[in-house]
């Protein structure tokens, strides 16, 4: 690569950074104070909480990525456009290509980064996570409910013990389960018991109070009842594992006596053909920012900055690669279009730069940009005053 390449490689990466952290950052921890309740609900230590974040930033980056890199290519060639390096590296007599092909290289190099993190890193952290928030649930009974406190364990199902004994034994159960919407269930047990499991509680010699819709209430007495949370332990991250969960061996090749599969094959035909094209927009992307940035102009020029051009560009090719990718789990005759998506923009991006044909800012934008300025500066300066001197 020649020094003048690994200048510009060199400047692209630097500006990508700053774009790509600062926004990974403010969408990573808006994702993790989402799940703050893992600390709140189960008491686990901050150390957990740290790795279950750790478990959700493959997540985000595959999304933020090519976002960041428009960003870093715009505005480097246009930093390096208004400093007049662009018209000194035409005028020297070189070819395109020292400008083309570092961001493409960037390009296709974060694009296999990319492929690399959804299909290979983004399921395994996904499913570490649901393990972890799982496991945490399934011992939350037996050892992190405090004595003498109202805990919610879910979404209307309330838990207070008074003592905690030796294993997994309870004294004084009082459990509100509101979860079913046509009736309310209170229980009351002088004694139970947690599984080795963590998935059943066994309440002995208590009774359970029943309110229906229309306000009537039964009372039943019991010596012995077995209270299922399995189901609050797999609404909480346990398994069973969804398409976005599966390694793309399981997506190329399902195993067809999976329970899930079977409930809804389509969601796995369109989660393979998501993660099989996502790759792709890193390098679409890095051929629009071309288009709209690398060539040489005046800046002087009234127009608006490339990259409002050039995210407004992006964000309507990954917003109709979104709807590609619904349309396939509606119906399997439109799986080509997760990939027509950004394969037809990027040959459309080099057909432009084959021809040396640049984008420029529309005449009606440049006009209404013009009289705007011309209206704001006329409110804003002053008035010359009327008042004369006299002799």
């Amino acid at each position: 690569m020649k020094l003048l390449e690994r200048y510009i490689l060199r400047r692209i990466f630097q500006m990508f950074l700053v774009a790509l952290l600062p926004v990974l950052t403010i969408i990573w921890t808006i994702q993790v104070l989402g799940r703050i309740n893992l600390v709140t609900d189960t008491g686990q230590s901050m150390g957990s909480f740290a790795t279950l974040a750790t478990y959700i930033l493959p997540t985000i980056i595959p999304v933020v990525l090519p976002f960041a890199l428009v960003i870093g290519i715009t505005q480097t060639l246009t930093a390096m456009n208004n400093d007049s390096e662009l018209p000194v590296i035409d005028a020297a007599g070189a070819t395109r290509s020292i400008i083309y092909r570092p961001v493409l290289m960037l390009g296709i190099a974060l694009s296999l980064f990319s492929f690399l993190v959804t299909n290979f890193v983004e399921p395994p952290s996904r499913v570490a996570a649901r393990q972890m928030v799982a496991a945490a649930y399934a011992d939350l009974l037996s050892s992190v409910i405090e004595e003498k406190t109202f805990r919610s364990i879910e979404n209307g199902l309330y838990v207070q013990i008074s003592e905690r004994h030796s294993g997994r034994i309870l004294k004084g159960l009082f459990v509100v389960d509101y979860r079913d919407p046509n009736f309310d269930l209170i229980y009351y047990a002088r004694e139970g018991s947690i599984d080795e499991s963590g998935t059943s509680l066994t309440m002995r010699d208590g009774e359970v109070h029943r309110k229906a819709a229309d306000g009537r209430i039964s009372i039943i007495k019991f010596v012995s009842y077995a209270f299922d949370l399995s189901a609050m332990a797999k609404s909480e991250g346990g398994l069973p594992q969804y398409s976005s969960d599966r390694s793309l061996g399981f997506l190329l090749n399902p195993d067809p006596n999976d329970p899930v599969y079977q409930k809804s094959p389509h969601t796995y035909r369109a989660e393979l053909h998501r993660r099989l094209s996502d790759w792709l927009y890193p390098i679409t992307f890095a051929l629009i920012s071309l288009v709209i940035a690398g060539n040489t102009r005046s800046h002087r020029q009234l127009r608006v900055h490339p990259m409002v051009y050039a995210l407004f560009l992006a964000f309507i090719i990954r917003w109709l690669g979104f709807s590609a990718t619904n349309l396939v789990e509606r119906n399997p005759l439109y799986a080509p279009l997760p990939y027509a998506v950004p394969v037809v923009s990027s040959l459309v991006a080099l057909y432009l730069l084959a021809t040396n044909r640049h984008f420029s800012t529309p005449a009606f934008v440049t006009r209404g940009i013009s009289r705007l300025t011309n209206s704001v500066q006329r409110r804003l300066d002053p008035k010359p005053s009327s008042g004369g001197g006299g002799a």
